[in-house]
């Protein structure tokens, strides 16, 4: 069932129901009220019947059948018994209504039971106790409320008549009012389903409120753009790194060839573990490259703040337990106890990344078995320099410098694959740094870093 057919009927049923509860209890307590009223009309009559008789006790019978007409039409189809206090009776309308349980009641009447009351079908009955005089009498009436139960008759139908008549203004309200909440759903619904999947990403437009359909149209556009960011980090990632990948297994490839070819068995195993070493590098090099798409596909950088110097700490005794015979030498350009000046936001992992392949190519291309460390804190960023002596980059060549592949005249007869410093520039990048390269003199490289504080 839809929502629109759920608030029509359950809207309309609430109220409907309340509505007839409510018209019922108007009519109940007007039944209630008709049917009291008129037996003390009743009881009315016999204390001002039982008066009467009292005072006119001498006269003749004939005085009497005149107040019996005179009083007959007092109440419709009516019969009246009076009994002294030997329950004797002496007075009877003259009407010929009977009243089969006279006896009954006459019985039950008494001091400590002054008052009962029953029905005959439509007709009321009372039997009363009333003292009059210092005298005992007893009184019983029957009779019909002819106007009370046309007066409820016509309560009846006008109430009936309300009923229908809001009940109807209550289902067309309803349709209406169910039409007009559910018509942003049934628009956002259509939206949905005319969705183009293929299409670039465009957020379903909806007009602006505080109700709930702007945020479901809103976390529906969040989703749509999570789902565009994911298909598109997909295949991103696979041409990505395709394409990243096919020299490295091309290198792989033709140095294996090579090796088919030596016939040296000490050079083979020298190639073979080389081939080793390269080999691993590719598994953090797909590592890298999935972080790198999905930074490239608008993905946030999950970031936490980052004590740099001590991260290069741990870089170095990592290194030094694969290269002891290399030195890093770290220096402060400024000693100082405040923490934030040496603290930058992001990922550990690929900062550390970054950090670890400078420190690996000043290993790979020192000529002197040491590299030299600055970190320069200052108020805005943190710059840390790294040093080598070593066979330098030349100006020609310094500008394909952090492009993929690009391996300088000083990298012959070095394994590698050219992608090192396209990773760090791009992780510098995403971090909102930046690199640079700059040579002192004719055989030092530096690379330097800036990394915004946190």
């Amino acid at each position: 069932m839809s929502i629109r057919k759920k608030i029509l009927l359950y809207f309309s049923a609430t109220v409907i129901c309340l509505l007839a509860a409510t018209l019922f209890f108007i009519y109940t307590l007007f039944y209630g009220f008709r049917e009291e009223e008129f037996q003390q009309r009743q009881k009315q009559k016999i204390t001002s019947t039982l008066k009467i008789l009292t005072e006119i006790k001498q006269a003749d019978e004939s005085i009497i059948q005149a107040l019996d007409r005179i009083t007959i039409h007092d109440f419709y189809d009516e019969k009246l018994l009076i009994y002294n206090d030997k329950k004797e009776q002496i007075y009877s309308s003259i009407d010929d209504t009977l009243i089969p349980d006279a006896d009954r009641i006459l019985s039950i009447l008494a001091p400590n039971h002054p008052w009962l009351e029953t029905k005959d079908d439509l007709y009321d009955v009372i039997g009363v106790y009333v003292k009059h005089e210092n005298n005992i009498y007893y009184g019983i009436s029957k009779a019909f409320d002819s106007s009370g139960y046309s007066k409820l008759d016509f309560l009846k139908y006008v109430l009936l008549f309300t009923f229908l008549g809001i009940s109807l203004i209550v289902i067309l309200l309803s349709s209406y009012l169910s039409k007009k909440i559910t018509k942003p759903i049934a628009d956002i619904t259509e939206k949905i389903n005319n969705y183009n999947f293929d299409r670039a990403y465009i957020p379903i437009e909806i007009e602006r409120s505080e109700n709930e359909i702007t945020a479901l149209a809103e976390q529906f556009n969040e989703l749509m753009k999570r789902m565009k960011e994911a298909i598109s980090f997909q295949k991103h990632a696979v041409h990505h790194i395709s394409h990243e990948l096919k020299t490295p297994i091309a290198i792989l490839v033709s140095n294996f060839e090579r090796l088919e070819e030596l016939k040296d068995l000490d050079e083979i195993k020298l190639q073979i573990q080389n081939q080793k070493e390269d080999t691993k590098s590719l598994s953090e090099i797909i590592n890298l490259l999935l972080e790198i798409s999905k930074i490239d596909t608008g993905n946030s950088i999950p970031k936490t703040a980052l004590r740099l110097d001590e991260l290069i700490f741990d870089i170095t005794d990592e290194l030094s337990a694969l290269h002891p015979d290399f030195e890093f030498s770290i220096d402060y350009s400024i000693l100082t106890d405040d923490e934030r000046r040496l603290t930058v936001s992001g990922s550990s992992r690929l900062i550390k990344a970054a950090i670890m392949n400078l420190m690996v190519n000043s290993i790979r291309y020192s000529d002197n078995r040491e590299a030299k460390i600055k970190i320069i804190p200052t108020d805005e960023y943190l710059q840390i320099d790294f040093i080598n002596k070593g066979a330098i980059i030349s100006k020609e060549e310094e500008k394909y410098l952090f492009q993929h592949f690009f391996r300088g005249e000083n990298s012959m007869g070095k394994s590698g694959f050219g992608l090192g410093l396209v990773f760090v520039y791009k992780i510098v990048l995403q971090h909102g740094g930046s690199i640079s390269y700059a040579t002192q003199d004719a055989n030092t490289n530096i690379f330097t870093i800036h990394f915004p504080l946190s």
